[in-house]
C-alpha cells in the first residue's frame, strides 16, 4: 500500500519488519525505487532476492527505461536472458522497444519484432504503439505507416502517431506528416509542436504561422518549445508585428524566461531589422545568458554591420567566463570582416583552436577567406584556400571572387571562377562575377565573351526576390510579379 503512494520510508520499514517476504513484497519494493529514479537501490534488492519472476525483471528494465538509462535497460533485458529461464512477456517487450526506440537501435527493434512474430504473442495496443515508436524514431517510417495501417485506430496512442510525424517530418515529407497530425484524434501540444517546428525547419513557415492561429484559436496551450519554433518562423519571414505579439504572449505565459524563446525573440527581431530591440531583449536577460544567448546577439550585430559592436560584446562574453562555440566564431569572424578588423580576426581564428579546442568548419575557413579578401590581402587569402585540410566549397572561392572584382584582379578571378564551377558547374553568379571583373578592368571583348558562354551552357540566373509589408499583408516580391505570402500579424484573424 505505501508502495503505491510512493512512501518509500514506511514501506521501506515494513518491509524490514516483515518475518516472511513474499515475492511480490520484494517486487513492490523494487517497483518502488524504480519509480522514484533510485534504481542502485531497485538492482541491490533486486540482487538479493532468493527466488524471482518476470515482474522483478520488468520492474528493473522499466525502471531504467523510464528513467532515460536506457543502455542499462537492454544490458539488463540480455542478463534475463543469459541468467534466467524466464520468457519476455508484453511488459518487457515493450520496455525493451521503448528503449530501442530512444537509442534508434533499429537492428535489435527488428530482433524484438520477430521475437513478438515467432511467439505469436497478442497485438496489444501496447506492442503496437511501441513498435510504430520504435520504427519511426529508427528511421523506418514507411514501416511504421505499415503497422498503424494494420492497425486499429482506437489502439494508437498520441505518442506512436507523434513518433511517425516526427519521421516524416525529418524526411521532409510535411504532406504525409500532416496527414498523420489530421487523423490524431486528441493532439496534444507535443503533436502541435512537432507539426509547426516541422513547417519552420523545411522552409514552409507561412504553413507554421497557419498552423500555430488554429492553435492558438482550438488547440492547447503552446509551450515554450512552440513559440521557439514560431518565432524562428517570423525571423525567417522577418514579419515584425506578428513577431512581437508572439513576444507578448511569450511574457504573459511566463515563458519568456525559457532560453530557447528569449534566444528566438532577439533573433527575430534582429532578423527583422529591429536591432535596439534585440538588444533590449538580451540585457534583460540577468544570469540566464547562456553560449547560445551571447551568439544570438553577437550574430544580429555582426549581421547588420555593427562589427565593433559585436566584437566588444564577444570580449564582454569571454570576461563573465562564458564558453563561445563555432557558431559564436562565426558570428565573431563576420564581425571582424565588417569592421575590416583582420588582425582580430586572425587572433580568433588561433583562439577558437588553441583555447577552445573548437575545430574548423567550411564556414570558418569561407569566414576567414572573407576577412583576408575584403581586405585587399588577395594572395595571403588564396594561400589561406591552399592550406585548408578540406576541398573548398563554393562559398570559399566565391567569396574570393568578389573581392576581385573590387581589387580588379583579373588572373586570379579566373582561377577562382575554374575552381568554383568545379563544385558547382551550374553557378550562374560565377560567370557574372567575372564578366564584371573584366568589365572594371575595361576588358569588355573579354566580359562579352563570358555572357556568351553563359548564354551558350543556358546557365540560368536564379530570380530574386525580397519581402515586404504591404496593406498589413506580407508579400513576397519577384522581379517581375508579387505572390502572397504571410496573412497576417494577428494571432487568430490575421492582420
Amino acid at each position: 500500500m505505501y508502495g503505491k503512494f510512493g512512501d518509500a520510508e514506511t514501506a521501506t520499514a515494513v518491509f524490514e519488519r516483515m518475518p516472511v517476504r513474499s515475492v511480490s513484497s520484494w517486487n513492490a519494493m523494487v517497483s518502488l525505487y524504480a519509480r522514484q529514479g533510485r534504481m542502485d537501490f531497485a538492482v541491490s534488492l533486486f540482487d538479493n532476492m532468493e527466488e524471482r519472476s518476470i515482474v522483478s525483471w520488468n520492474a528493473v528494465i522499466a525502471g531504467y527505461n523510464q528513467n532515460g538509462l536506457d543502455n542499462m535497460a537492454l544490458k539488463f533485458f540480455s542478463r534475463m536472458l543469459s541468467d534466467s529461464f524466464m520468457e519476455p512477456d508484453a511488459f518487457t517487450v515493450t520496455s525493451v522497444l521503448s528503449a530501442c526506440a530512444n537509442l534508434r537501435m533499429l537492428k535489435t527493434g527488428k530482433q524484438m519484432h520477430s521475437y513478438i512474430l515467432r511467439k505469436r504473442m497478442p497485438r496489444s495496443s501496447q506492442i503496437i504503439n511501441a513498435l510504430i515508436s520504435t520504427y519511426a524514431k529508427s528511421g523506418s517510417v514507411e514501416t511504421a505507416r505499415r503497422i498503424m495501417d494494420q492497425a486499429v485506430i482506437s489502439d494508437l496512442n498520441v505518442i506512436s502517431f507523434t513518433a511517425l510525424l516526427e519521421g516524416y517530418v525529418k524526411l521532409g515529407d510535411m504532406k504525409q506528416a500532416r496527414e498523420i497530425f489530421e487523423v490524431m484524434n486528441n493532439r496534444d501540444v507535443i503533436a502541435w509542436t512537432a507539426m509547426i517546428v516541422g513547417y519552420q525547419q523545411n522552409g514552409q513557415n507561412d504553413e507554421a504561422v497557419k498552423l500555430f492561429r488554429s492553435m492558438i484559436k482550438s488547440g492547447p496551450e503552446p509551450n515554450s518549445y512552440t513559440l521557439a519554433a514560431i518565432l524562428s518562423a517570423c525571423a525567417s519571414l522577418a514579419c515584425l508585428d506578428y513577431g512581437e505579439q508572439i513576444h507578448c504572449k511569450a511574457i504573459r505565459s511566463l515563458q519568456e524566461q525559457s532560453v530557447s524563446v528569449s534566444n528566438a525573440i532577439i533573433t527575430m527581431y534582429a532578423r527583422s531589422g529591429s536591432v535596439p530591440l534585440a538588444r533590449r531583449v538580451f540585457d534583460q536577460i540577468c544570469c540566464r545568458k547562456e553560449t547560445v544567448t551571447w551568439t544570438s546577439m553577437i550574430v544580429a550585430l555582426a549581421q547588420h554591420g555593427l562589427g565593433e559592436e559585436a566584437v566588444g560584446l564577444f570580449e564582454e562574453m569571454l570576461c563573465v567566463g562564458v564558453k563561445p562555440d563555432c557558431i559564436t566564431y562565426i558570428g565573431v569572424f563576420s564581425a571582424c570582416t565588417h569592421a575590416g578588423f583582420v588582425d582580430k580576426g586572425k587572433r580568433y581564428y588561433d583562439q577558437m583552436q588553441n583555447e577552445h579546442g573548437i575545430v574548423p568548419e567550411m564556414s570558418h575557413y569561407a569566414c576567414m577567406v572573407d576577412l583576408l579578401a575584403r581586405a585587399g590581402l588577395l594572395t595571403e587569402a588564396h594561400e589561406f584556400i591552399q592550406r585548408m585540410p578540406v576541398m573548398p566549397d563554393a562559398i570559399v572561392w566565391g567569396s574570393l571572387l568578389s573581392a576581385c572584382r573590387v581589387r580588379k584582379n583579373a588572373d586570379l578571378a579566373e582561377l577562382a571562377v575554374e575552381k568554383l564551377l568545379l563544385v558547382d558547374p551550374g553557378n550562374s553568379g560565377a560567370y557574372s562575377a567575372l564578366a564584371n571583373v573584366y568589365s572594371a578592368c575595361g576588358r569588355w571583348n573579354d566580359a562579352a565573351r563570358i555572357w556568351k558562354l553563359r548564354k551558350d551552357k543556358a546557365v540560368k540566373k536564379e530570380t530574386g526576390f525580397s519581402w515586404t509589408q504591404c496593406a498589413q499583408q506580407g508579400s513576397r516580391l519577384w522581379s517581375r510579379r508579387c505572390t502572397a505570402s504571410t496573412k497576417g500579424c494577428n494571432l487568430q484573424e490575421g492582420c
